[in-house]
Protein backbone atom coordinates (compact mmCIF):
# COMPACT_ATOMS: atom_id res chain seq x y z
CA UNK A 1 0.00 0.00 0.00
CA UNK A 2 2.82 2.41 0.85
CA UNK A 3 4.51 1.58 -2.47
CA UNK A 4 1.30 2.23 -4.41
CA UNK A 5 0.71 5.50 -2.53
CA UNK A 6 4.21 6.62 -3.45
CA UNK A 7 3.49 5.85 -7.10
CA UNK A 8 0.25 7.84 -6.96
CA UNK A 9 2.18 10.82 -5.62
CA UNK A 10 4.75 10.36 -8.37
CA UNK A 11 1.97 10.35 -10.95
CA UNK A 12 0.60 13.55 -9.42
CA UNK A 13 3.98 15.19 -9.99
CA UNK A 14 3.89 13.97 -13.60
CA UNK A 15 0.60 15.82 -14.12
CA UNK A 16 2.15 19.04 -12.78
CA UNK A 17 5.20 18.52 -15.01
CA UNK A 18 2.95 17.91 -18.03
CA UNK A 19 1.22 21.25 -17.54
CA UNK A 20 4.46 23.14 -16.84
CA UNK A 21 6.24 21.84 -19.95
CA UNK A 22 3.48 23.12 -22.21
CA UNK A 23 4.42 26.63 -21.11
CA UNK A 24 8.18 26.15 -20.68
CA UNK A 25 9.82 23.54 -22.97
CA UNK A 26 12.92 21.86 -21.55
CA UNK A 27 15.86 23.99 -22.83
CA UNK A 28 17.84 21.54 -24.93
CA UNK A 29 17.99 20.61 -28.60
CA UNK A 30 16.14 23.06 -30.83
CA UNK A 31 14.68 24.69 -27.72
CA UNK A 32 18.08 25.38 -26.15
CA UNK A 33 18.45 28.60 -24.17
CA UNK A 34 21.31 30.31 -22.44
CA UNK A 35 21.37 30.71 -18.70
CA UNK A 36 20.86 27.07 -17.68
CA UNK A 37 24.43 26.43 -16.63
CA UNK A 38 27.44 24.79 -18.22
CA UNK A 39 26.69 22.83 -21.39
CA UNK A 40 28.31 19.57 -22.51
CA UNK A 41 28.50 17.53 -25.70
CA UNK A 42 25.11 16.08 -26.70
CA UNK A 43 26.37 12.51 -27.10
CA UNK A 44 27.88 12.42 -23.62
CA UNK A 45 24.86 14.20 -22.20
CA UNK A 46 22.44 11.56 -23.50
CA UNK A 47 24.58 8.76 -22.07
CA UNK A 48 24.73 10.50 -18.69
CA UNK A 49 20.98 11.16 -18.72
CA UNK A 50 19.76 7.72 -19.74
CA UNK A 51 22.30 5.25 -18.32
CA UNK A 52 21.31 5.59 -14.60
CA UNK A 53 17.87 4.03 -15.09
CA UNK A 54 19.38 1.04 -16.89
CA UNK A 55 22.03 0.56 -14.19
CA UNK A 56 19.47 0.78 -11.37
CA UNK A 57 17.11 -1.76 -12.92
CA UNK A 58 20.00 -4.16 -13.63
CA UNK A 59 21.24 -3.85 -10.04
CA UNK A 60 17.78 -4.82 -8.80
CA UNK A 61 17.67 -7.73 -11.22
CA UNK A 62 21.10 -9.20 -10.51
CA UNK A 63 20.54 -8.78 -6.76
CA UNK A 64 17.35 -10.83 -6.97
CA UNK A 65 17.50 -12.92 -10.14
CA UNK A 66 17.53 -16.25 -8.30
CA UNK A 67 14.08 -15.61 -6.89
CA UNK A 68 12.67 -13.96 -10.02
CA UNK A 69 9.61 -15.38 -11.74
CA UNK A 70 9.58 -15.51 -15.52
CA UNK A 71 7.15 -12.59 -16.11
CA UNK A 72 9.35 -10.25 -14.07
CA UNK A 73 12.46 -11.35 -15.94
CA UNK A 74 10.70 -10.92 -19.29
CA UNK A 75 9.46 -7.42 -18.50
CA UNK A 76 12.86 -6.31 -17.22
CA UNK A 77 14.39 -7.66 -20.44
CA UNK A 78 11.97 -5.57 -22.52
CA UNK A 79 12.70 -2.49 -20.41
CA UNK A 80 16.45 -2.95 -20.78
CA UNK A 81 16.13 -3.60 -24.53
CA UNK A 82 14.76 -0.11 -24.98
CA UNK A 83 17.41 1.49 -22.80
CA UNK A 84 20.36 -0.30 -24.37
CA UNK A 85 19.41 1.50 -27.58
CA UNK A 86 18.70 4.78 -25.79
CA UNK A 87 21.97 4.70 -23.80
CA UNK A 88 24.54 3.21 -26.17
CA UNK A 89 23.23 3.42 -29.76
CA UNK A 90 21.06 6.51 -30.11
CA UNK A 91 23.63 9.00 -28.67
CA UNK A 92 26.25 8.03 -31.25
CA UNK A 93 23.81 8.66 -34.07
CA UNK A 94 23.43 12.30 -33.13
CA UNK A 95 24.98 14.69 -35.60
CA UNK A 96 28.33 16.24 -34.74
CA UNK A 97 26.67 19.65 -34.63
CA UNK A 98 23.90 18.63 -32.20
CA UNK A 99 23.18 21.32 -29.62
CA UNK A 100 24.94 20.92 -26.29
CA UNK A 101 22.87 20.06 -23.22
CA UNK A 102 22.96 22.09 -19.96
CA UNK A 103 24.08 20.24 -16.83
CA UNK A 104 20.86 21.30 -15.11
CA UNK A 105 18.86 19.28 -17.65
CA UNK A 106 21.15 16.29 -17.13
CA UNK A 107 20.71 16.50 -13.35
CA UNK A 108 16.92 16.78 -13.62
CA UNK A 109 16.88 13.77 -15.96
CA UNK A 110 19.00 11.86 -13.45
CA UNK A 111 16.47 12.55 -10.68
CA UNK A 112 13.65 11.43 -12.97
CA UNK A 113 15.50 8.25 -13.91
CA UNK A 114 16.57 7.58 -10.32
CA UNK A 115 12.95 7.47 -9.17
CA UNK A 116 11.63 5.60 -12.20
CA UNK A 117 14.45 3.08 -12.06
CA UNK A 118 13.71 2.32 -8.43
CA UNK A 119 9.96 2.06 -9.04
CA UNK A 120 10.41 -0.36 -11.95
CA UNK A 121 13.26 -2.32 -10.34
CA UNK A 122 11.59 -2.62 -6.95
CA UNK A 123 8.23 -3.64 -8.37
CA UNK A 124 9.51 -6.46 -10.58
CA UNK A 125 11.99 -7.84 -8.06
CA UNK A 126 10.38 -7.15 -4.68
CA UNK A 127 6.72 -6.19 -4.84
CA UNK A 128 5.25 -8.16 -7.74
CA UNK A 129 3.54 -11.48 -7.16
CA UNK A 130 3.44 -13.32 -10.46
CA UNK A 131 2.21 -16.61 -8.96
CA UNK A 132 -1.29 -15.85 -10.31
CA UNK A 133 -0.11 -14.09 -13.48
CA UNK A 134 -2.20 -15.03 -16.49
CA UNK A 135 -1.04 -14.86 -20.08
CA UNK A 136 -4.12 -13.13 -21.41
CA UNK A 137 -5.19 -10.96 -24.34
CA UNK A 138 -3.92 -7.70 -22.72
CA UNK A 139 -0.51 -9.36 -22.28
CA UNK A 140 -0.25 -10.36 -25.96
CA UNK A 141 -1.64 -7.02 -27.17
CA UNK A 142 0.72 -5.12 -24.89
CA UNK A 143 3.77 -7.01 -26.12
CA UNK A 144 2.71 -6.46 -29.74
CA UNK A 145 2.26 -2.72 -29.12
CA UNK A 146 5.61 -2.56 -27.36
CA UNK A 147 7.44 -3.85 -30.43
CA UNK A 148 5.30 -1.89 -32.90
CA UNK A 149 6.09 1.27 -30.96
CA UNK A 150 9.78 0.41 -30.84
CA UNK A 151 9.89 -0.10 -34.62
CA UNK A 152 8.11 3.23 -35.20
CA UNK A 153 10.52 4.96 -32.83
CA UNK A 154 13.62 3.45 -34.46
CA UNK A 155 12.47 4.15 -38.01
CA UNK A 156 11.66 7.76 -37.16
CA UNK A 157 15.07 8.16 -35.50
CA UNK A 158 16.71 6.61 -38.58
CA UNK A 159 14.97 9.02 -40.92
CA UNK A 160 15.74 12.05 -38.75
CA UNK A 161 19.38 10.99 -38.45
CA UNK A 162 19.68 10.60 -42.24
CA UNK A 163 18.12 14.02 -42.83
CA UNK A 164 20.47 15.74 -40.40
CA UNK A 165 23.53 14.10 -41.96
CA UNK A 166 22.58 15.30 -45.44
CA UNK A 167 21.80 18.88 -44.45
CA UNK A 168 23.33 21.77 -42.58
CA UNK A 169 20.97 23.01 -39.92
CA UNK A 170 17.35 21.99 -39.42
CA UNK A 171 15.17 20.93 -42.35
CA UNK A 172 11.65 19.53 -42.70
CA UNK A 173 11.68 15.71 -42.45
CA UNK A 174 9.50 13.76 -44.90
CA UNK A 175 8.48 10.16 -45.38
CA UNK A 176 6.99 7.50 -43.15
CA UNK A 177 4.89 8.88 -40.32
CA UNK A 178 6.51 12.27 -40.83
CA UNK A 179 3.85 12.63 -43.52
CA UNK A 180 1.25 12.84 -40.77
CA UNK A 181 2.95 14.08 -37.58
CA UNK A 182 5.92 16.18 -36.54
CA UNK A 183 7.24 13.73 -33.90
CA UNK A 184 6.73 10.09 -34.93
CA UNK A 185 9.71 9.13 -32.75
CA UNK A 186 7.77 10.31 -29.69
CA UNK A 187 4.57 8.73 -30.98
CA UNK A 188 6.36 5.38 -31.30
CA UNK A 189 7.85 5.63 -27.82
CA UNK A 190 4.46 6.36 -26.28
CA UNK A 191 2.92 3.35 -28.03
CA UNK A 192 5.87 1.30 -26.79
CA UNK A 193 5.37 2.19 -23.12
CA UNK A 194 1.59 2.01 -23.36
CA UNK A 195 2.00 -1.57 -24.57
CA UNK A 196 4.46 -2.28 -21.76
CA UNK A 197 2.03 -0.95 -19.14
CA UNK A 198 -0.88 -2.87 -20.67
CA UNK A 199 1.10 -6.13 -20.61
CA UNK A 200 2.30 -5.61 -17.03
CA UNK A 201 -1.03 -4.39 -15.72
CA UNK A 202 0.29 -2.64 -12.62
CA UNK A 203 0.44 0.97 -11.45
CA UNK A 204 4.27 0.89 -11.49
CA UNK A 205 4.31 0.39 -15.27
CA UNK A 206 1.43 2.80 -15.85
CA UNK A 207 3.29 5.50 -13.91
CA UNK A 208 6.24 5.11 -16.28
CA UNK A 209 3.93 5.53 -19.28
CA UNK A 210 2.27 8.58 -17.70
CA UNK A 211 5.67 10.19 -17.12
CA UNK A 212 6.56 9.54 -20.76
CA UNK A 213 3.37 11.35 -21.78
CA UNK A 214 4.21 14.19 -19.40
CA UNK A 215 7.64 14.63 -20.99
CA UNK A 216 7.03 13.80 -24.65
CA UNK A 217 3.58 15.22 -25.43
CA UNK A 218 4.49 18.84 -24.53
CA UNK A 219 7.80 18.48 -26.36
CA UNK A 220 6.03 17.19 -29.47
CA UNK A 221 3.73 20.21 -29.29
CA UNK A 222 6.74 22.54 -28.91
CA UNK A 223 8.47 20.87 -31.89
CA UNK A 224 5.35 21.26 -34.02
CA UNK A 225 5.00 24.93 -33.12
CA UNK A 226 8.72 25.50 -33.78
CA UNK A 227 8.52 23.87 -37.24
CA UNK A 228 5.55 26.01 -38.23
CA UNK A 229 7.29 29.19 -37.07
CA UNK A 230 10.60 28.37 -38.77
CA UNK A 231 9.30 27.03 -42.11
CA UNK A 232 6.61 28.91 -44.01
CA UNK A 233 6.11 25.85 -46.24
CA UNK A 234 5.61 23.42 -43.37
CA UNK A 235 2.78 20.98 -44.26
CA UNK A 236 -0.41 22.49 -42.86
CA UNK A 237 -2.18 19.14 -42.51
CA UNK A 238 0.61 17.60 -40.41
CA UNK A 239 -0.34 17.08 -36.75
CA UNK A 240 1.95 17.31 -33.72
CA UNK A 241 1.88 13.81 -32.20
CA UNK A 242 -1.16 11.69 -33.10
CA UNK A 243 -1.96 11.17 -36.81
CA UNK A 244 -5.17 12.94 -37.94
CA UNK A 245 -5.99 13.91 -34.33
CA UNK A 246 -3.50 16.23 -32.59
Amino acid sequence: MTFNNFILGWIGLAVVTFIYLFFKPAPYGRHAQKGWGKEINAKLAWILMETPVLIIVLIYYFSNYQSMQWPGTLFIAFFCLHYVNRCFIYPFRLSAGANKVPLTIILSANIFNLVNGNVIGYYFTQAADFSTFEVSFPFYLGIALFFIGMIINLRADNKLSAVKKSATGYVIPYGGLYKYISSPNYFGELIEWFGFALAVGHLAAWSFFIWCVANLAPRAFAHHKWYKQKFTDYPSDRKALIPFVW
